[in-house]
C-alpha cells in the first residue's frame, strides 16, 4: 500500500543524503512531499528535492501558493509518516517543548501520523544531556528514534552523531 510521507529536512551537512531517502521511497511506490526548514536550505536546494519527489517543496507557512488552505494542517492531515532526517539538535529540542515556530515543527505538533527523527550532528551535541533527555522526551511522546551512527563526523571528529543508513531510515518508515 502507497504511504505518503512527508519529509522534513534540518539544517546539516547529512541532508544531502535526504535526496536518497525520496529516492528510495519514491521507487517503492509511495509519495513524498519535503518540508525544509530555512537554515537546511544552505545545505541542500529545493529544487534538488521537488525534482526527486516530484512534488513542491514546503519552506515556509506563509509561501504564496494557488490552494488556500492552511499548509501545516492539510500536511499533518496527509501523512501517513513523518520524518525528520537529518533531524539537528535545535529541531529535536523544540519538538521536545511543544515548539511549533516553522512549518516543520507546527505539522508535527498538529499530525497524528507516525512520527520519526533521524539525529545527526557533532558527538558532543548527541551526547549532551539536553539532547538525550529531549530525545527521551520524545520516545515517551511515542515517537520513534532512529539511532545515529559512530563514525568519522563531517567535523573530522569520530564519534556517535552520523545520520543512521538510508536503508535503515527507509526500513523504520515503512515498518
Amino acid at each position: 500500500m502507497s504511504k505518503t510521507i512527508i519529509l522534513g529536512i534540518t539544517a546539516g551537512i547529512a541532508a544531502y543524503k535526504s535526496c536518497g531517502i525520496i529516492r528510495a521511497f519514491v521507487k517503492a511506490g509511495h509519495s513524498v512531499e519535503c518540508i525544509l526548514t530555512k537554515n537546511a536550505e544552505h545545505f541542500i536546494t529545493p529544487l534538488s528535492l521537488q525534482t526527486l519527489s516530484n512534488n513542491q517543496v514546503h519552506r515556509s507557512m506563509f509561501d504564496k501558493k494557488q490552494n488556500f488552505d492552511i499548509t501545516h494542517i492539510s500536511l499533518a492531515k496527509k501523512a501517513d509518516v513523518i520524518l525528520i532526517a537529518p533531524a539537528s539538535a535545535d529541531i529535536i529540542a523544540k519538538l521536545a517543548c511543544g515548539i511549533a515556530d516553522d512549518l516543520l515543527t507546527a505539522t508535527v505538533l498538529a499530525s497524528k501520523a507516525k512520527i520519526i527523527i533521524c539525529p545527526a550532528m557533532n558527538s558532543a551535541m548527541y551526547e549532551h544531556k539536553a539532547t538525550i533527555k529531549n530525545m527521551q522526551t520524545l520516545i515517551e511522546y511515542g515517537y520513534k528514534i532512529v539511532e545515529a551512527q559512530e563514525g568519522e563526523l563531517a567535523c573530522k571528529d569520530f564519534g556517535k552523531g552520523r545520520l543512521a543508513s538510508i536503508d535503515k531510515i527507509v526500513q523504520e518508515a515503512l515498518l
